[in-house]
Formats: C-alpha cells, sequence, structure tokens
C-alpha cells in the first residue's frame, strides 16, 4: 500500500570534491549516455517499522551494502527513466513524472516492494535539480537524464519480501541520442528467447527483464541488426529491448501492441495522445507477426516506428528473422510526431496539455 504518513524532511549534504565549473563545463561538450554523472545523489530509506525516513541529498558515490542485501540474490530492485531539459527561456523542466512515479508504484506493487508517495518522488527530483542544477545542458537535443531506482537492502537469504530498502535518484548528462540525425534502425526477431510471460514481470520496469533481453540483444548484433523485437507465447509482437513498437496503417491509424506483459510507454502514450488530436485513429490490440509481415507485404502496415524515453521515436527500416529480411516502408507521421513531442518537452511549443513539471521552482 502507498504509504499515507507524514513526508520526511531532506537532509542536504554538498560534494565538497565535485566538479569545478571548468570541469563540468567539458563533461557536457559531449557526455554520450550514461557514462557521466552529477555531483550528488538522493537517498531516501523504507523500513517495515519506519516508513519512508532519512531523506538525504549526498555526494555521488559507492553504495555500500552487505553481502547478504536481498536485491543481490533475490533481484528485488525497480526502477524509471525520464529527462530533466532546460528551456531557453529559463527554467528546467521534466517531463510527466507524475506518470513515472505510478509506474514505479506498479512496478513495486508487482515486485512486492513498498510503494513510494508521488509527492516524495517529486520531491526527490526537485532536491537533486536543487544541487545539481547546472548539470543540466543547455546544447540543443541535450537533457539531464534522471534514473530514480529502488532496492532491497535488507540482509538475509530467506525467500520473502525484505524488510528494508533505499530509494535513490541519480543524474547523468546525456547528448543527443542519435548523432548526426536520426536514423532507421534493423530489427532482429527473437524467437528462441521470450522478454516476460503471462502472468510474469513484462509490465514492471525491474532489472531483471533487462538482464534477460541481453542475450537476444547480443544475438541480433550478431546477425548484423541494432535492436531485437519479442513475440510473446502466442506469436504476438510484444516490444523491442528498450521500447515500444507502433505500427502506421496506409489509412492512418496507428496501431501498437498491448498486453499485461508489455511495459506502458509515458513516450509511446503522449505520441499517441498528439496523434488523436491530429484526427488519427489508435488502437492497442494484440498484433501478430503475421499480421506485421503481411500488412508490410501489402502495404496495408506504411511506417513503423519504435518510440520510448531515450530516443523518443526510432524508424524501424529492416525486420531480419530466420530466413527472411523484410524492408520496412518508410513514413513520415513518426518523426513528425517527434517533433511536436520534443518541441513541448524542450518549451518551443505551447504545452496545451500541462505535462511539463518545473523541477527548479
Amino acid at each position: 500500500m502507498a504509504e499515507t504518513t507524514a513526508l520526511p524532511d531532506f537532509l542536504v549534504q554538498k560534494n565538497l570534491a565535485g566538479k569545478s565549473p571548468a570541469e563540468r563545463e567539458e563533461l557536457l561538450v559531449d557526455p554520450g549516455f550514461g557514462t557521466v554523472f552529477t555531483d550528488h545523489m538522493v537517498d531516501v530509506c523504507w523500513s517495515e517499522r519506519g516508513g519512508w525516513h532519512n531523506a538525504r541529498v549526498r555526494p555521488y558515490g559507492p553504495i555500500t551494502l552487505d553481502p547478504a542485501a536481498a536485491v543481490l540474490h533475490y533481484a528485488q530492485e525497480v526502477f524509471e527513466g525520464m529527462k530533466a531539459y532546460r528551456h531557453a527561456g529559463g527554467g528546467i523542466y521534466t517531463f510527466r513524472p507524475e506518470l513515472n512515479a505510478r509506474r514505479m508504484n506498479r512496478s513495486a506493487r508487482r515486485l512486492s516492494m513498498p510503494e513510494i508517495p508521488e509527492e516524495l518522488f517529486l520531491r526527490a527530483l526537485r532536491e537533486l535539480i536543487a544541487v545539481d542544477g547546472a548539470w543540466v545542458p543547455s546544447n540543443p537535443d541535450q537533457t539531464l537524464y534522471l534514473r530514480p531506482y529502488m532496492y532491497a537492502k535488507e540482509a538475509f537469504l530467506g525467500v520473502r519480501p525484505a524488510k528494508k530498502y533505499d530509494f535513490r535518484v541519480i543524474g547523468s548528462p546525456s547528448g543527443a541520442y542519435f548523432s548526426g540525425g536520426v536514423k532507421p534502425v534493423s530489427i532482429w526477431l527473437s524467437e528462441n528467447y521470450a522478454r516476460a510471460a503471462k502472468g510474469g514481470t513484462g509490465a514492471a520496469k525491474t532489472g531483471g527483464n533487462y538482464a534477460s533481453s541481453l542475450l537476444p540483444q547480443s544475438e541480433a548484433i550478431a546477425q548484423g541488426c541494432d535492436q531485437v523485437v519479442f513475440l510473446d507465447s502466442g506469436g504476438n509482437v510484444e516490444e523491442l529491448g528498450g521500447m515500444n513498437v507502433v505500427f502506421v496503417k496506409a489509412d492512418g491509424t496507428l496501431v501498437t501492441p498491448d498486453s499485461e506483459s508489455i511495459l506502458d510507454g509515458v513516450t509511446r502514450n503522449s505520441l499517441l495522445t498528439l496523434a488523436e488530436e491530429r484526427g488519427h485513429k489508435v488502437e492497442r490490440r494484440g498484433v501478430s507477426l503475421e499480421e506485421w509481415r503481411d500488412g508490410v507485404a501489402s502495404g496495408d502496415i506504411a511506417e513503423v516506428f519504435a518510440c520510448g524515453t531515450a530516443a523518443v521515436v526510432t524508424p524501424i527500416g529492416t525486420l531480419k528473422g530466420a530466413g527472411f529480411v523484410d524492408e520496412q516502408p518508410s513514413g513520415e507521421l513518426g518523426l513528425s510526431l517527434r517533433e511536436e513531442l520534443t518541441d513541448i518537452q524542450y518549451g518551443r511549443r505551447e504545452d496545451s496539455h500541462n505535462w511539463l513539471y518545473r523541477l527548479d521552482a
């Protein structure tokens, strides 16, 4: 159940060994993705007796764990991914963070972990930006990637939910996902491995799902492909290793695979809302591999793209599997929706949905 007790106050411990402004600016020139980190991190504890407590902003650094910590043995861990944007007119914003908070709580429920109050989740983001706001890049298409996560830290070797957890937030400045512009990717169809199953943890954002995708992703790379796409046990398309899939039909209808084992993407939901406002019909339903391949062959499917937090929209140019290579039709809708969404996120277009949340106010 979600906590209803008073939220803890945050203690701030400044990092006296943090990067100098010159060192930080040098790192922000070309930060890549997920390899550079800010000077501080957020740390909030939870225990069965004390609830949420001991909220801190402290110097970024290694985590000390008991060798018997439950996360190392039973994988109780969930996380989220989001971005902070510096607007040209002033202010640092993130995008629909309440949806990330709610999804994190759905993930936590599935893994029998405590839920974090939505306001505490949002407060943690604001507290990190209060000390590390200078790490939010100002160059075009750059952001500060925010990674909230929670893990079981109680030391024991018994198969039960832990009684102690840590919730943390770290930040990583990130450059443009595509250097040189957005390019279509090639996709390998994984038929030997499953990402998730009915009743499993597919709809939870937990590390185990991504760990199980690494071997098929390596198989995709060995086949000369950029990404891997998974099927469920019934032969329906699920998602890529870390992105949702959207099919654009010739009549303008957008179809996206939907099931209880697919992660509910914030980016996908936002893109589909924008598409509906343009007059496009949207369908969330099962999509078989046969429907995909036959639709491309007949011309009924006019475009295929993947979407997620990091890349926003990625056109799919090729679907490759054992014994076949299907070139995918190119279209303009996905990239047009990407432009509209990123314009909102960066403050270049009116936010008529109130999706933006200011972090430095």
